[in-house]
């Protein structure tokens, strides 16, 4: 018995070893740190935009590349917005600061005009051909809508604000007049988009999701998938929303917003935590509701399942998604839980850790592929860059120092390597090869980089509230 544990030990620390010997660094890291911050610096302004068509009222922010041109889209923009701050820490001036203050807000206000303060409904993305006559679905219940993102957004520009006070608005007050459409937005989630018996939040379908192929919503029924993804996300908007109201001298609101964060972040944790796996994972909530009626069965009138009807509210779904990892970056994971879900499930080759950073979706799942696909994008295993960087900035969080600084060796690597045979980078990669698998020019929150370059070198760190 005591060779074969050692024998399990030795295979798993050969797993360790074989899993981060690509991402060790020396020379090759510091010259792509070189390659990286010399190509982002001079090509950052590309994604500005100027108000363009009839629908996009103010500059914004778009992800860069043909396949995006004169496009926002809500996380995209936030996640941008995290990595030009950083860019600005890093060169900016105070023009350059002043410059981006106007494309940073519009990316907001642009949303914000087009939310109804009576229903909260926010579209996803804006084109610049979108008719804003149009732009709202007839049943704006029956589908998705922003993600629960742009308080988040708000908020890191307030903050970013207080930070610089020399530069563009220094508080909340531009967004006072808009903050009772960011409530009703907040409402209208909470009203139709949120499970009572788990008190989860849900998508509508799989239209837009951001994570678009995730097995866990993709193609399932309408409804039916409190994600882990979409409630992390959810628990941060609620914070921030807190946050906001604080500095607009809402206490009432504030209070309210924290209660909410603080029933989700419980709702959360006794319903998408796996003690089995050691994992977060989304819920499946599309489970026949106990009718509890007299029925004729085989011809005698009875109450089928009366002897024992179903009490439990939701299944869990062990697809390993690395959304689960989001509960490092929303704080959700306890401090024993973060340590099974990086040891048991982060570091495992066999599953998430890979030459090039976490794979989108477990290597043992059945849908695991590869393939370049656009509408849906691939999310079935393949490297981006924001998965990357959001479960760093998890371990970052948690403390686990060691593994944050081999995941950002690997992006490094793998952004470095493009860069340098083809001269732009991509929308997502290979996990084993560091191959670009689709969107060339894609800059977007691959940018986001530059933010884990700034804490490997020790400098001071943009994050994301």
């Amino acid at each position: 018995m005591k060779k074969i544990v050692k024998k399990a030990l030795l295979l798993s620390a050969g797993l360790f070893i074989v899993c981060i010997t690509h991402a060790k660094g020396g020379k090759t890291v510091k010259e792509y740190q070189q390659l990286i911050k010399q190509h982002v610096y001079a090509d950052y302004k590309q994604m500005f935009r100027k108000p363009s068509g009839n629908a996009l009222i103010y500059p914004y922010i778009t992800p860069g590349s043909k396949s995006y041109d004169n496009v926002l889209w809500d996380w995209d923009s936030w996640l941008s917005d995290v990595a030009l701050r950083q860019i600005l820490e890093d060169i900016g001036t105070e023009n350059d600061l002043q410059e981006a203050c106007e494309y940073e807000q519009g990316c907001v206000l642009n949303y914000l005009a087009y939310t109804s303060p009576e229903d909260g409904y926010m579209p996803m993305v804006i084109d610049g051909k979108t008719n804003p006559d149009i732009i709202k679905p007839k049943d704006i219940y029956s589908t998705n809508m922003h993600k629960p993102c742009l308080a988040q957004h708000a908020a890191f520009l307030v903050k970013q604000s207080m930070e610089h006070a020399t530069s563009g608005n220094r508080n909340a007050e531009w967004l006072r007049s808009y903050f009772p459409r960011m409530e009703a937005f907040i409402k209208n989630y909470h009203d139709h988009h949120r499970h009572l018996a788990t008190g989860l939040y849900y998508w509508q379908d799989d239209l837009a999701i951001g994570v678009d192929n995730d097995p866990s919503t993709f193609f399932r029924p309408k409804g039916s998938s409190a994600s882990i993804y979409l409630n992390c996300l959810m628990y941060k908007e609620l914070r921030a929303m807190a946050f906001l109201s604080e500095q607009l001298s809402l206490t009432k609101q504030k209070d309210q917003y924290m209660a909410m964060a603080d029933s989700l972040l419980h709702s959360i944790r006794e319903y998408c935590w796996d003690e089995k796996d050691g994992m977060y994972y989304s819920v499946d909530l599309n489970l026949l509701p106990y009718q509890g009626q007299p029925q004729t069965i085989f011809g005698t009138q009875m109450i089928l399942h009366e002897g024992a009807p179903r009490d439990y509210p939701c299944l869990i779904q062990r697809l390993g998604c690395w959304s689960g990892f989001m509960a490092l970056w929303a704080g959700i994971a306890t401090p024993e839980q973060a340590q099974r879900m990086v040891r048991e499930n982060l570091m495992d080759e066999r599953t998430f850790c890979a030459p090039y950073g976490v794979r989108t979706l477990s290597k043992l799942e059945k849908m695991y592929n590869m393939r370049a696909t656009h509408n849906p994008s691939n999310w079935q295993g393949p490297i981006w860059g924001i998965s990357n960087y959001m479960v760093f900035r998890g371990l970052c969080d948690y403390g686990f120092k060691k593994e944050a600084r081999q995941l950002a060796e690997k992006t490094i690597l793998l952004f470095g390597e493009d860069l340098k045979k083809e001269g732009a980078l991509h929308e997502y990669y290979n996990p084993d090869t560091g191959e670009p698998i689709i969107n060339k020019g894609f800059q977007n929150w691959n940018y986001l980089v530059l933010n884990m370059l700034a804490w490997m070198e020790g400098r001071k760190v943009v994050r994301e509230y």
